[in-house]
């Protein structure tokens, strides 16, 4: 069975993921308590009890790819099914990398853990933001951005997740200002999302020397399953263009709409690792016709694996 195996990004946090696998798997246990100490954070803490940092992206990033990588994990203990690919939301990808073996899993955690620290760090100085738009074509919403660009408003196209709904990035006050304007257009919603950090866009350019030097450090050659990236839609399984590509996203958008529907004819089912079901949504929106699993706890895990069988 040709099968993609997917993971979420930011947005898809909550309190209490993980915790199932946590109480139900040693290997789980073993892996929060490694990853807590790679990077001194109680995961335990940070997923299981109420608290701001969860929210803060050097700290969501790390606990989402954790459990993400956890789900896949103990997927891979109990069964012998091979990805025909590995695709991920944003932090997704480096999840996806991590689960196709070129990565382990603890630089991993510390990777997107720096990787949030840069992203906050080249934004500290701007007030940035996202916003996210319902109902309005791609085209429109790139023709917009364009326009306000030459315009001197810094806001551009970041994630697109469905048709009809698209998150742009850039300068709070742009987006504000934006905002009817995407509405007077025939957006149905504008709706600006509590983020301190434009993710996929220019404002994060001076992190990327310093994030492809630490993937450098960390990347290894070796890939189970070609990675679909976010930048080209198409598959690639080498360091070399992991390096370019993982670099690349931090400026420009997540396609993953286009990815999706790139890959619908090679697959019959996809498989969403990790809290939620974000992605599992969107599939379904995108091309319905595809079929998505999601493996978010031990039940799941266990419905997954029966469905397989």
């Amino acid at each position: 069975m040709k099968i993609a195996m997917i993971f979420p990004g930011q947005g898809s946090q909550a309190i209490g993921m993980g915790k199932d696998f946590y109480e139900n798997s040693a290997l789980a246990r073993d892996m929060f308590d490694k990853a807590g100490e790679r990077i001194d954070v109680d995961f335990k803490e940070l997923l299981f009890e109420e608290n701001e940092k969860i929210n803060q992206t050097e700290f969501t990033q790390p606990a989402i790819l954790l459990v993400s990588v956890i789900a896949y994990k103990l997927f891979q203990e109990k069964s012998n099914v091979l990805p025909t690919f590995f695709l991920g939301h944003s932090l997704g990808e480096f999840s996806a990398l991590c689960a196709s073996g070129a990565i382990d899993y603890i630089d991993a955690v510390e990777l997107v853990h720096k990787r949030g620290l840069l992203m906050s760090e080249a934004c500290s100085s701007i007030n940035a933001g996202m916003m996210a738009l319902v109902g309005l074509e791609d085209a429109k919403v790139e023709e917009l951005c364009a326009t306000a660009e030459n315009e001197g408003k810094k806001v551009w196209p970041a994630n697109y997740n469905q048709n009809g709904q698209l998150v742009v990035a850039g300068i709070k006050d742009d987006l504000i200002a934006m905002e009817q304007t995407f509405k007077d257009a025939g957006a149905k919603r504008a709706i600006l999302l509590n983020m301190s950090v434009a993710s996929h866009c220019e404002l994060l350019s001076s992190a990327k020397a310093p994030l492809k030097e630490l993937m450098s450090e960390m990347i290894k050659g070796d890939f189970m399953a070609p990675i679909i990236s976010n930048v080209t839609t198409t598959p690639y399984s080498t360091k070399d263009d992991a390096l370019e590509l993982l670099t690349e996203q931090l400026i420009k958008p997540v396609k993953y709409k286009q990815s999706i529907e790139a890959i619908a004819s090679d697959v019959e089912l996809a498989i969403e690792f990790g809290q939620g079901v974000v992605l599992k949504g969107l599939n379904r929106r995108i091309v319905k016709d595809l079929k998505t699993a999601n493996v978010s706890d031990m039940a799941t895990l266990e419905k997954v694996l029966s469905e397989l069988s």
